[in-house]
């Protein structure tokens, strides 16, 4: 999303942001009509992204060594094949959303 994609008299919140060091560089600005909204720290369940990374590794990437870095490009690139539309719905899901939008 970016600032131009939001009506001139609308404002974005951005909210599944972790507080990766790249999300709070003083170096970026928001546009003064995106604000975002970090999630809490150590709070993965929250960020529906981390079952996915979890889910690859323990599957697919976890306890092994590589040929070359080739090798854990094709091993990556295998893992991310697995990944089907109702894989990633799964792995996803997030009932607490769902509870809040049933409210």
């Amino acid at each position: 999303m970016s600032a131009g994609h939001i009506g001139a008299d609308e404002h974005a919140v951005l909210v599944v942001l972790d507080n990766a060091g790249w999300h709070r560089a003083k170096a970026l600005t928001w546009p003064s009509n995106i604000t975002p909204l970090f999630l809490p720290p150590y709070s993965p369940e929250l960020n529906s992204a981390e079952n996915l990374w979890q889910w690859l590794r323990s599957q697919y990437l976890s306890n092994q060594t590589f040929e070359d870095v080739e090798d854990l490009l094709r091993q990556t690139d295998a893992a991310w094949q697995e990944l089907t539309p109702d894989r990633i719905k799964t792995l996803c899901h997030c009932p607490w959303i769902v509870r809040a939008n049933q409210a």
